[in-house]
């Protein structure tokens, strides 16, 4: 008997699938890593295929029949790239989750033990990045970012998330800096005379100030360092006032490394500025191994309680 089924060709409809998840021709090529001109090219032809518009170009995203047709074989394709990897590796129990990189050298890869103690069964590849994942094409489970409050751009169409933890934030520095600080603090505004120091910009020192009801207009950082840890490195050589949170700093704070800013009525107050999410393709949601990792990793963030030491009096600056 005849194979009566009627299939598109693959690569037009990998292409509509890439844009309906990304919602662009541009971010669609990112993810299958071809040119734009080749996608725009495959939706052409998979419009003339069926004989239907599925792509509504005037308002850049798709027509109600190519919202129901890419639901349909969205999952289909999903489907299919499951069985393969689990036929490929025979269905190993494995995660890939990329990480903000400071959170995962200060805080979780020491915890990574736990987990694997309680899940041994679970392969998991933990990546520090920079950039945030593009599970699409980099075949990335979970990932872990830290969302500043008001400058966070929305979470890509499929992609679900969860916040871990919205740890307190405050300034620090090592203590030869303090001690050495000319003119004293004596107040948050003093905090503007001292060199600054800072990942990417200056939006998380200009987000805690606004928090402590300080207008500072704008913060020309010291130091542009990118990365958590290497920002924090340099507190520590004395090069300046890091802006940072429990996660970052709970070997410091215990070993004396960094201290808290403050004056002699204490240090200056913490406050929440962001939180530590977690991003899954909802896809992958109720994927059992993320599942547990989901569950373990909320809890043990979100019952994390730093040492939080006391600004030494000696330390007052």
């Amino acid at each position: 008997m005849a194979d009566k089924r009627v299939f598109p060709p693959f690569g037009p409809l990998r292409a509509f699938d890439a844009f309906g998840r990304t919602r662009g021709i541009r971010r669609a090529a990112e993810w299958l890593r071809i040119d734009h001109a080749v996608v725009s090219r495959h939706l052409r032809a998979l419009e003339q295929w069926t004989g239907v518009p599925l792509l509504d170009r005037a308002a850049g995203g798709l027509t109600e029949a190519g919202k129901v047709y890419h639901d349909r074989i969205a999952a289909a394709l999903d489907e299919i790239a499951n069985a393969t990897e689990a036929l490929r590796t025979g269905d190993l129990p494995q995660l890939s989750v990329w990480c903000v990189p400071g959170f995962a050298f200060h805080w979780l890869v020491r915890r990574l033990g736990a987990f694997r103690d309680e899940h041994p069964e679970i392969d998991l590849i933990l990546r520090p990045s920079d950039e945030r994942a593009s599970f699409w094409s980099d075949g990335v489970d979970a990932d872990i970012r830290y969302r500043l409050d008001g400058t966070t751009t929305p979470s890509p169409p499929g992609i679900r998330q969860a916040e871990l933890a919205r740890p307190l934030v405050f300034p620090v520095a090592s203590p030869d800096f303090v001690r050495q600080a000319t003119g004293g603090l004596q107040r948050i505004e003093d905090l503007t005379s001292l060199p600054l120091l800072a990942e990417e910009n200056s939006d998380e020192w200009l987000a805690w100030f606004a928090m402590q009801g300080v207008p500072v207009p704008t913060v020309t950082p010291a130091a542009r360092l990118w990365h958590a840890h290497v920002m924090l490195a340099a507190a520590r050589e004395g090069h300046g006032v890091a802006l940072a949170n429990q996660f970052l700093l709970e070997d410091d704070l215990k070993s004396g490394n960094l201290v808290r800013l403050g004056t002699a009525d204490g240090p200056f107050p913490g406050a929440a500025i962001g939180a530590y999410t977690l991003f899954i393709p909802e896809n992958r949601w109720d994927r059992p191994a993320l599942v547990r990792f989901r569950t373990w990793l909320s809890h043990i963030a979100g019952s994390f309680q730093p040492c939080d030491a006391p600004l030494p009096p000696d330390m007052v600056a």
